[in-house]
């Protein structure tokens, strides 16, 4: 082909499958879902973020609503360096609305959520057909770390979802290779803008572009030649690049003090290379460990322990699948792109870490935005296995379904008895929660506060008459302070200070002491505990914090 035939080739609209009854039960899947988010949502307490990220949508509300002369937001803690969207659409809504602002925020993260859950059906129809889109939805469905983040984590799920509709228009956009049209390039702007407008690791997707970039020239200069692959792909690169400025201008909207300077975005990586705060303990592997002395296995192991068992076959099946189709398959060079692109999003982050060794804690909450891309691939594998098992015994092809119907139905079951504590899974290969409990982090988030602080408010009330008068209740607390309080109500003030504390509240974590006091509470899944109560009127204890803590 030569380039006097591509400046006057046309763009062509890609077009998905159609609609058939697999799609159908697609959307009943997801209409079940949201079901679910709706009679929940006020089921997940809040955690050490939610305060500041209330305050930082604030303070994003009166730099808009000043005429940018309001400009707090760029000094509030180390909010700055992250986009806000998220923040600024639940304050919105609570100006608006007569609701609680965390109720707000926890139904906002829900829709977000099933919004990824709907972009990711979407990129696996295209990938795979019906069956490909239903199986990696239902794979990021029982994914634990996309489920149990998308209430209540404010950073990482939005950003997610966002790394998903920038892996949706870009599966798009080579499916209209070279020349995507200009409503793929305007989708395309505005996932990258509200991508790194999210979190500045949004740049890594240029690590993806150039992985399935480099495929395809190599892929295509063996059949057109170095120039005319060449060509055909500038012309594809030029045409992605004018969404660029929509992306900026979309990135300035939620994240505004990206673009105060140009080098800010740039400012903020250098940032979170370093750790800021006081390094502390998390357990890993049965030791407390400091944060910034995490080995290179942190983040691969607790993805091996952390997800369900058929979501970790689908990925390990779903990346080699990906690597024979890419290399081997009779597609297309673009289409087969479209499987480099899948893998690199679902790798490359994990092994920069694995190289480079950064900070690392709270589990692998930062990595959520990988999950979209691992789900999308464990729903190509389930596709690819029944398509080889077409031709095998009734027996086997009943045998293999059956035994995907086990491994999505098992951590569904596991979700409901953990529920709403969903992101603390652990799967079989530690022994599920209760095996991980003294080697692993759980509820690091403190989310078991809000059932446990039920629990002291309902004691409080049948023992009014025995219980000091005219005064707050004083509750030593070890966790996250901000949430106790709103939790716990007027009535009660929370207290790092354990003399002449009434009760103490403490998470189930290694890091809090075990009070010698009458338990008056306790919040408990698969006989793990997450959290307790204690009534230490008149009891003595030094620290709310374990010795050595």
């Amino acid at each position: 082909m030569d380039s006097a035939s591509m400046r006057t080739e046309v763009p062509r609209p890609s077009r998905s499958p159609a609609h058939t009854p697999v799609d159908t039960v697609a959307l009943l899947f997801l209409l079940a879902v949201a079901a679910v988010s709706l009679l929940t949502f006020k089921d997940y307490g809040l955690g050490w973020d939610d305060f500041t990220h209330s305050q930082y949508g604030n303070l994003l509300l009166k730099y808009y609503s000043s005429d940018f002369t309001n400009q707090r937001v760029f000094s509030f803690v180390n909010l700055y360096y992250y986009g806000g969207g998220f923040d600024m659409i639940a304050a919105g809504i609570a100006k608006l609305l007569p609701v609680d602002v965390f109720n707000v925020r926890r139904l906002l993260g829900a829709a977000f959520g099933l919004a990824g859950l709907a972009i990711v059906w979407r990129t696996g129809r295209r990938l795979s057909g019906p069956w490909g889109g239903l199986a990696a939805m239902v794979l990021l469905a029982i994914c634990p770390l996309y489920y149990g983040h998308m209430f209540m984590n404010a950073k990482d799920a939005p950003f997610a979802v966002a790394m998903a509709a920038l892996l949706y228009c870009l599966v798009r956009a080579l499916d209209e290779y070279p020349s995507p049209t200009p409503r793929t390039v305007a989708w395309f702007g505005l996932s990258l803008g509200l991508a790194i407008g999210t979190r500045v690791l949004g740049v890594f997707a240029s690590t993806y572009c150039f992985a399935a970039a480099a495929f395809l020239l190599a892929s295509e200069s063996r059949s057109l030649g170095f120039k005319s692959a060449a060509l055909r792909l500038a012309r594809f690169t030029v045409l992605l690049a004018i969404g660029l400025p929509f992306a900026y201008f979309v990135l300035g909207v939620v994240w505004p003090w990206a673009v105060v300077e140009p080098l800010n975005p740039i400012r903020a990586l250098e940032y979170y290379s370093h750790f800021w705060e006081v390094p502390w303990r998390e357990m890993f592997d049965g030791r407390p460990v400091l944060v910034p002395d995490m080995p290179r296995t942190y983040v691969p192991v607790l993805f091996g322990i952390q997800m369900p068992e058929l979501f970790l076959a689908c990925v390990v099946g779903g990346i080699a699948g990906a690597v024979v189709q890419a290399f081997y398959g009779t597609q297309p060079a673009n289409k087969r792109a479209r499987f480099i692109l899948l893998v690199a999003a679902a790798t490359v982050p994990v092994l920069i870490t694995v190289a480079m060794r950064p900070v690392m804690y709270n589990g692998i909450r930062h990595f959520v935005f990988v999950t979209p891309a691992m789900a999308l691939l464990g729903g190509a594998a389930l596709v690819w296995l029944f398509r080889l098992l077409a031709n095998a015994p009734l027996v086997a092809r009943g045998a293999a379904a059956a035994l995907v119907l086990v491994g999505f139905g098992m951590p569904m079951k596991e979700f409901a008895s953990l529920h709403p504590y969903q992101y603390t899974y652990y799967n079989h290969l530690v022994g599920g929660v209760r095996g991980a409990d003294s080697q692993f982090m759980l509820d690091y988030w403190g989310l078991a506060f809000k059932q446990a602080a039920g629990q002291l408010d309902e004691y409080v009330d049948l023992h009014r008459m025995s219980l000091p008068q005219g005064r707050k209740f004083k509750v030593a607390v070890c966790g996250p302070h901000n949430a106790a309080a709103q939790e716990l109500g007027p009535r009660f003030e929370t207290t790092y200070e354990t003399k002449d504390a009434d009760f103490a509240l403490m998470l189930g974590e290694f890091y809090c002491a075990n009070v010698p006091a009458p338990v008056i509470g306790k919040v408990e899944r698969e006989g793990v505990t997450y959290a307790k109560v204690y009534d230490v009127r008149g009891r003595s204890f030094p620290s709310v914090f374990a010795r050595g803590q």
